[in-house]
């Protein structure tokens, strides 16, 4: 009960902070610059990583993207930049999920470490900001509905999966997945995305449908991939920090991984709109 008790009021500060913070754009960058530093500590650990320099990359890469237009007053150069990075982003997630299908450890030779803290992790949080703005104006509500929809779908993943899962998702890497649960997510996170399209003045429904599905999607994957490298380095969580959760790595792996690919798509839209 104690145990229960403890994981509820840690997950509820946790989504507190969230919530609070997404209301002011600067607090919102600032509390996710702490974020991404805890999570690069965390990973850094788990891909055995003893350098400072993937945390100087990351304060530079940060800030860089997210001050690009108060600092130089102007948005030039700054899509070209963004769609490099995305392009990069999205290319060395593709090996990770390859390496997640393919390969019984992920492979990590000292070059692809600082790969993956640059371009899996450090340009996830870039994305994540980006994605409160990327009209170029600040708002935050299709970013708080994506964490809705992967509150959703991992809540319900884990009753469907645990009151009806037989058919194991991924045993080798996580034992507790299911097919079932994994479709019984992604189910009601479609059901959720009717909700937000019809409560907030952002998107159609149509394009919160196919949010949820790549959220849903990417969202367990980036599960997937953070889990084996757990079990490769032998523990089972990433972190203390949340207690009755461990890491906050293991909170935030699903938008991490999500993130460039749920970017990518409101970029699509702006393009053919």
């Amino acid at each position: 009960m104690k145990e229960i008790l403890i994981r509820g009021l840690s997950g509820l500060l946790y989504i507190s902070l969230l919530i609070g913070c997404f209301q002011n754009e600067h607090a919102l960058i600032i509390l996710f610059f702490v974020f991404g530093f805890i999570c690069l500590a965390e990973f850094k650990k788990l891909i055995q990583l003893k350098s400072i320099f993937p945390y100087i990359f990351y304060v530079v890469l940060y800030f860089i993207f997210v001050y690009w237009k108060l600092v130089l007053n102007t948005h030039l150069g700054l899509d070209e930049a963004t769609q490099i990075l995305m392009v990069i982003t999205i290319f060395v997630e593709l090996f990770l999920i390859k390496d997640l299908f393919s390969e019984k450890t992920i492979p990590l030779f000292a070059s692809k470490k600082f790969l993956l803290t640059t371009f899996y992790l450090s340009s996830a949080f870039v994305f994540i900001i980006l994605i409160a703005n990327y009209q170029n104006s600040y708002n935050s509500t299709i970013l708080l509905g994506a964490f809705i929809l992967i509150w959703v779908n991992d809540s319900f993943a884990y009753l469907v999966g645990k009151n009806f899962g037989k058919q194991k998702l991924f045993a080798k890497i996580s034992p507790k997945k299911t097919v079932e649960g994994f479709l019984g997510g992604l189910f009601f996170s479609c059901v959720a995305s009717y909700f937000i399209a019809n409560f907030t003045e952002t998107l159609n429904f149509s394009n919160w449908l196919i949010l949820s599905i790549i959220i849903s999607v990417f969202g367990t994957i980036g599960d997937l991939i953070e889990s084996k490298f757990k079990r490769q380095a032998g523990v089972k969580d990433s972190g203390v920090i949340m207690p009755g959760h461990g890491g906050l790595l293991d909170r935030l792996d699903s938008i991490i991984f999500a993130a460039p690919f749920i970017y990518s798509f409101l970029r699509l839209l702006q393009y053919v709109s």
